[in-house]
């Protein structure tokens, strides 16, 4: 995918966060975006700034999934939308918060991923399915997030697997941030987390990670992987503010 330029787009949970940052890059490039989230008065307000088509939906619902993907045949999809885990050790959760993140990270993945495979996307589509470093370090205070981000880096392989066998010409990715990012919401909530346990402060924990990594950056790394063909036949990228893009594969 040499531009972006005119392509479909949709991102889910690109109101906000992460999501946002991937939408802003993929505006500056001049794809068509639609952004799919709950909450109407961030969409309201990413539309009016941005310009993008947005939906407010559950990204957990199997029919909103096919529904939107067969109208408007999106050539990038971003699955981006996920849950804020409970933050606490594990003998301090309720099993619903231990596994929050299976029943809206891997669920909303799970149907995105299958409706892509089921419709399909036009042929030359990317999917890009958002993980986190955790999937790789683990994260014992945040219940089953890191095995749920660990599912959709899997997700990404096997759906790459059954779209080769169909013949169907669309790819798979995953992206991991490997460092929390505190300009986000969930990434700040689990900084204040993790730096109360270690007796330091948020800005020290932070400043352990090397070079921040900010949404808009995120954005630019996603749009990097989708049009630079060094990045095109990958299935899991690491994502770090300091060394930037890299491959996590075998």
């Amino acid at each position: 995918m040499k531009t972006l330029e005119g392509q479909s787009a949709i991102v889910t949970g690109g109101s906000r966060g992460l999501g946002l940052g991937i939408v802003e890059a993929l505006v500056a490039e001049k794809a068509r975006v639609t952004v799919v989230a709950r909450d109407p008065e961030r969409l309201a307000a990413v539309s009016q700034r941005l310009g993008v088509e947005v939906v407010r939906g559950d990204v957990t619902d199997e029919g909103l999934a096919r529904r939107l993907l067969g109208e408007l045949r999106p050539t990038v999809l971003v699955l981006n939308a996920g849950a804020t885990p409970a933050m606490a050790p594990l003998h301090q959760l309720t099993w619903e918060d231990f596994n929050r993140a299976w029943d809206v990270d891997v669920k909303a993945g799970f149907h995105w991923v299958q409706a892509a495979l089921r419709l399909p996307l036009p042929r030359g589509s990317r999917v890009i399915l958002g993980s986190s470093g955790a999937a790789v370090n683990g994260s014992p205070l945040s219940g089953s997030y890191a095995g749920a981000k660990r599912m959709l880096w899997l997700m990404a392989s096997y759906a790459n697997d059954v779209a080769k066998e169909l013949d169907l010409d669309v790819r798979f990715q995953a992206v991991l941030p490997q460092q929390i990012i505190g300009d986000t919401e969930l990434g700040r909530h689990a900084a204040e987390t993790y730096a109360r346990k270690k007796g330091v402060s948020v800005e020290a924990f932070l400043a352990a990670f090397g070079d921040p990594l900010p949404p808009r950056m995120v954005g630019e790394h996603v749009v990097k992987i989708l049009t630079d063909p060094r990045y095109e036949n990958g299935v899991a990228f690491g994502l770090k503010g300091k060394s930037g893009i890299g491959s996590l594969d075998g």
